[in-house]
């Protein structure tokens, strides 16, 4: 008997209808793709004959016969086995009942607390917003006022306070209305962690720069005179040899996002030790609110190996280890205990590194990028949007992107941004010109790096590995009237580029006299990037490219400016190559296609999705990045296109019912719906409570 059901369970698996699942002598019927679910979902079949549905039925009986407690253990009425024979045996049913996934967010959520607990608990508090029947359930009559209000209406009240309040919490003339507004933001976080991503989302271009750049830099600079209560995980150079189980005082069992920082650059601000926590919990601030990650299911963390700013070491109110930074194999050696614990505990994680110095930035890179489900988002993440820009650029000069290969770029910085950005635009073009060494050798020939010691070429000693390959040899730039060492303003007068791009961290590094100098480019349209962060270390500002260099540029920044009014009704855009554009849908993307690596290839295809995202009519009129206001609906699209880059190079896994064979089977269309069904929103969830 044992082995006919098997045969016949053989025969309906290649049919693709339905699945009887045998594991430890305990059956359910469960949808084909969705083999993990218990009780079963609803049930979507995508073939249908009479003979399966026969089957099915013989299936049935046969396992009743050598189960007879069967209907209990699969938890399946009659009616549901009904229910099975009619939509196997309605084509028409199946295609029009087919979904993904429950939508993300709207699933109850058990919970192993009531009353004041619920309420002290960031996650689960709703305040005055819980129903009178969770009051009963949950133990919260008498602890919240007798009316209940909705979400719109508590969001009302929190904004009418946050403009009354935004001067009150300043500390004193000195601390500006940007840090007053984060100090009320983040207490709303403290409370009402859903509230916090309501109000977030809705208001995202007013409040991105507040929880993240340029803000974010000051609160780090700040942060342990900030600091009121934990949020993320710290592991320190002292946790050596305890990482392991240190990740299981984590309360979440599943974690989809880590952003790890060790202080070391913070924002071109340079070495805030562990007051660079904060840079990991905007970033992921901006994983929730533009790619619907559950905030449940991120981490921020901070890894401590001590700090070299001085005034840190002397700080009695600094919170990190007053000892000097470690290095070489003892650095190494704690990344790695880290990232083996997070990926034991949490193997499906993805984790980002953010803001590491040039040193490392690339050696833990290359580390662990093949190994783990990582990437490092001011290398490749900076890299993507500012590819994107410059395929934008090359669109509003009226040309094709596959032109881009014969632009002149100067670059100005050779840090880990620099490099990461000069590697990605050269293999872009040369993708663009044939993708083998010929091609690459070709597009080398369109870059001229500066650096704080000015032009870099062959003769250069000592010269940084990762920036050899773009080392100017000293024949050609000798034609060009420059030598080793030749600064940004006679490297911009002699090669008048196509795009003048700042990486630098060097405020006001584009002075009048570069600015001047690019009046020159060959160019009907040249590009002005001044991409460092926090604004103070802009290269320069709108203003100042617009008006020396003239009203036809197209002017990107990494920090936000307003646009330009160049007069007689014509305005100047500052377009913001913000990383938001793509590290949010490059780590969603990731997450859904179940991809174990973030490849160069799902990299390129979220730079190539955002630089598409924009109108002609858009890129003609100078506007080569969207409006933040978009995010959402940005971060689907690059998800999408990454899922679909990762399925054609045969990286996909699937996630959750979704698995990589039904994957390959959707369309465009269907895949973004499939990335929209599995955005978070930030809903009041019911809570439904369970003793542990």
């Amino acid at each position: 008997m044992k082995k006919r059901v098997k045969k016949q369970y053989q025969n309906i698996l290649t049919e693709k209808t339905v699945v009887i699942v045998f594991k430890a002598h305990h059956c359910r019927i469960v949808n084909l793709h969705s083999l993990h679910f218990s009780p079963p979902p609803p049930l979507h079949f995508y073939t249908s004959t009479t003979t399966a549905t026969t089957r099915v039925s013989s299936l049935v009986s046969s396992l009743g016969k050598i189960m007879p407690n069967f209907s209990n253990q699969i938890r399946a009425s009659s009616s549901l086995i009904r229910r099975l024979r009619q939509r196997v045996a309605n084509p028409a049913v199946l295609i029009q009942t087919r979904c993904f996934t429950t939508t993300e967010g709207h699933r109850p959520t058990i919970v192993h607390k009531r009353s004041l607990d619920i309420l002290h608990d960031p996650w689960f508090n709703k305040g005055t917003a819980f129903s009178m029947t969770e009051r009963d359930r949950l133990d919260l009559r008498g602890l919240l006022p007798p009316n209940v209000v909705s979400s719109d209406q508590q969001i009302e009240r929190f904004m009418v306070d946050l403009k009354r309040l935004e001067v009150q919490a300043r500390d004193g003339p000195s601390d500006p209305n940007a840090l007053a507004k984060w100090r009320i933001l983040n207490r709303l976080h403290d409370r009402n962690e859903t509230m916090y991503y309501k109000v977030l989302i809705a208001n995202i271009e007013e409040y991105a720069p507040i929880v993240y750049t340029p803000t974010v830099g000051l609160v780090c600079q700040n942060y342990s005179g900030l600091f009121r209560r934990p949020r993320g995980m710290y592991f320190s150079a002292e946790d050596r040899g305890e990482m392991m189980s240190m990740v299981y005082n984590w309360p979440a069992d599943q974690v989809d996002m880590i952003v790890v920082t060790d202080g070391s650059r913070i924002l071109g601000l340079g070495d805030l030790g562990v007051q660079g926590i904060g840079i990991s919990i905007g970033k992921l601030d901006l994983y929730v609110a533009a790619a619907g990650i559950n905030p449940q299911r991120v981490l921020p963390v901070m890894i401590d190996v001590g700090t070299n700013n001085e005034k840190l070491l002397k700080d009695p109110m600094y919170l990190g280890l007053q000892e000097h930074r470690l290095d070489g194999d003892e650095y190494v050696a704690i990344v790695d205990e880290f990232m083996e614990a997070v990926f034991t505990r949490w193997p499906h994680v993805i984790v980002q590194f953010e803001d590491f110095q040039s040193k490392w930035a690339f050696k833990l890179l290359q580390r662990y990028r093949n190994t783990y489900r990582m990437f490092n988002d001011d290398v490749q993440g900076t890299a993507g949007v500012a590819i994107a820009g410059l395929l934008g650029a090359v669109r509003a000069q009226g040309r094709p992107m596959i032109d881009f290969p014969k632009q002149k770029i100067v670059v100005a910085g050779a840090g880990s941004a620099g490099i990461g950005v000069l590697n990605a635009a050269r293999k872009t073009m040369a993708r663009m010109l044939g993708n083998n060494e010929s091609a690459f050798d070709s597009a080398r020939s369109q870059f001229w790096v500066v650096d704080a010691k000015g032009l870099i070429t062959e003769e250069r000693e000592d010269i940084d590995p990762d920036a050899q390959p773009f080392a100017r040899k000293v024949k050609e730039v000798g034609r060009q009237g420059l030598g080793e060492g030749a600064s940004l303003a006679e490297v911009v007068r002699q090669v008048k580029p196509d795009v003048l791009l700042g990486l630098s961290a060097v405020g006001g590094l584009f002075s009048k006299e570069v600015l001047e100098a690019m009046k020159g480019s060959t160019s009907t349209r040249p590009a002005i990037f001044a991409m460092s962060n926090p604004t103070k270390n802009a290269e320069c500002t709108p203003e100042e490219a617009f008006s020396i260099v003239g009203d036809n540029i197209i002017f990107a920044s990494g920090s936000p400016f307003n646009d330009v009014n160049l007069g007689n009704g014509h305005i100047g855009h500052c377009n913001q190559g913000n990383n938001m554009y793509l590290f949010p849908g490059v780590g969603l993307g990731t997450l859904l296609s179940g991809s174990s690596i973030v490849s160069d290839g799902m990299l390129q295809a979220a730079a190539e999705c955002l630089a598409a995202y924009m109108s002609e009519d858009d890129v003609i009129n100078g506007k080569i990045y969207p409006s933040i206001s978009s995010i959402r609906d940005i971060t689907k699209q690059v998800a999408a296109a990454v899922v679909k880059e990762a399925i054609e190079e045969d990286l996909a896994e699937g996630y959750r019912e979704m698995d990589a064979r039904e994957l390959k089977r959707l369309s465009k269309e269907e895949i973004e719906e499939y990335v929209q069904n599995n955005m978070w929103s930030p809903e009041y969830p019911t809570l439904v409570y369970r003793k542990e």
